[in-house]
């Protein structure tokens, strides 16, 4: 027979953690105040149960020095019982879910630990015993650690003063009138204090629970109009499968957030220009997506409204836009961008990002070229800081394209990705179909990373040699 495992304490104790907050997410779910306030109970009965069994034991060293010795065997009993019934209490409330009679279980407590110290108030010679102290650590005890009603803690707090007053009555033992005024007046005032305290309390707990579900409700709405946000971004994004004239493509973008600020696109004109473009803005969110989106459309305006256009032409333009819309927005963001008008035989680049890695086929190895130029968004003009490069691509070379969310990600110990990694693991799978090799480049950079800190764009570019090449499709934008 197979030996069972026995589930840790720290399992059991997230497990149950687990079960309180669904608890309580479906009663914000429901707006079922009831459902939240038993939840609290039931959970606040496991840690009250608990100090009755560690403390009602705990006490009986305090009777082996103050108690008359004849009565410790019948004081070891009453602890003994309460006890018992203390741990019977636990291992119910443990082993249950919360439901709408949970709190009874404090009513029980109350009766029993604060009826075995009314039996040895009696024993300790009734009304004139000063034991009865033992009485207002019960009501305090009790009913500042239930979250109910102002209505129970005074039936609570009447039911254990009444088994103290109804025990030594039946116990008929003479009494000074004047300790047993002071005695009741000191359980009575208690009494009224916890009372005043759970009604305060109680009505803290309703309003939190009010706060929590106008909070839920104003966190969906937020949700609703990110995802709305998200599926603009997204639609605004290249549906195009399979590449364009002359190349085959693979893109894929994992932003940080719901919302992302890295930018890509892949173009094709009816003229049958053929660009790429990819960038970055400075953070990731809602505002940094927005940045993003006036820039694509920025960009598509230039590459559709002027044929004769240059990467340098759409930079200066996109800049132009970014710089007067940033500033509308009262943002400090900015943004790196590379342009690439694709040739059939190289690439035109121009702009400020990421160094651009060339597969060559040839060969059989990687090759990183840097790109010169400044930030969008930072200055008025740009041109004079711009350099334009014209990269050679024979047939079967890869062009790959990354933002810095890909290179920076870091592992546990704080080590970043770099850049030579991501040119190694490309060298590696260059010559797969260009799917296959960019899911296998994402799942090297994936696995190196603990969080994703930030947006990550690749592209891959493959050149067709021209005898494999399809023909025209016809233009249009991707």
């Amino acid at each position: 027979m197979q030996a069972v495992e026995q589930e840790s304490p720290t399992l059991r104790s997230s497990r149950r953690r687990d079960r309180m907050e669904a608890w309580t997410a479906r009663a914000i779910d429901a707006n079922d105040f009831a459902d939240y306030r038993d939840g609290i109970v039931h959970e606040w009965l496991r840690t009250l149960t608990t100090l009755a069994v560690v403390l009602v034991p705990l006490f009986f060293i305090l009777d082996y020095f103050v108690m008359p010795a004849v009565l410790l065997p019948r004081f070891a009993v009453y602890r003994f019982i309460s006890t018992v019934l203390a741990l019977a209490q636990f291992l119910v409330v443990r082993n249950t879910r919360p439901s709408r009679i949970s709190f009874l279980h404090g009513y029980f407590i109350s009766l029993q630990v604060g009826g075995i110290i009314a039996l040895m108030t009696v024993d300790l010679g009734g009304f004139n015993s000063t034991y009865y102290a033992g009485l207002t650590l019960v009501v305090i005890g009790v009913n500042l650690l239930m979250p109910w009603r102002a209505t129970h803690t005074a039936i609570n707090a009447i039911g254990i003063i009444a088994m103290y007053v109804v025990f030594n009555v039946i116990a008929g033992k003479p009494f000074d009138q004047a300790k047993l005024t002071n005695n009741l007046f000191f359980l009575c005032s208690t009494a009224v204090l916890a009372v005043s305290i759970n009604h305060v309390r109680y009505n803290l707990i309703e309003k939190e629970f009010s706060l929590l579900v106008k909070l839920k409700k104003a966190r969906d709405a937020l949700w609703g109009e990110m995802e709305l946000a998200k599926r603009i971004q997204t639609a605004l994004l290249p549906q195009r499968k399979g590449g364009i004239r002359g190349f085959e493509s693979a893109v894929t973008m994992l932003p940080a957030r719901e919302v992302g600020g890295d930018y890509y696109d892949i173009i094709e004109t009816d003229q049958g220009d053929r660009w790429v473009a990819i960038g970055d803005v400075a953070g990731h969110g809602v505002d940094s997506g927005l940045i993003m989106m006036m820039a694509q459309a920025s960009i598509m305006t230039v590459i559709k409204g002027n044929p004769t256009a240059q990467p340098i032409d759409v930079l200066s333009t996109t800049n132009s836009v970014i710089k007067e819309d940033i500033g509308r927005l009262g943002s400090n963001h900015y943004m790196t961008m590379m342009v690439v008008k694709l040739e059939d035989d190289g690439m035109i680049v121009a702009g400020h990002h990421q160094d651009v890695l060339v597969y060559r086929s040839a060969l059989s190895s990687v090759s990183a070229i840097p790109t010169k130029g400044t930030w969008l968004g930072i200055t008025d003009r740009i041109e004079a800081f711009l350099e334009v490069k014209r990269i050679e691509i024979a047939d079967n070379d890869v062009a790959l394209f990354f933002t810095d969310g890909v290179t920076e990600g870091a592992n546990a110990a704080g080590e970043m990705y770099g850049q030579e990694r991501l040119q190694r693991v490309f060298a590696q799978n260059a010559d797969l179909p260009v799917e296959k090799a960019l899911e296998r480049i994402l799942d090297e950079v994936r696995s190196f990373q603990v969080d994703q800190a930030d947006d990550m764009t690749l592209i891959l570019l493959k050149k067709i040699p021209r005898d494999q090449a399809k023909k025209p499709r016809g233009g249009g934008d991707a």
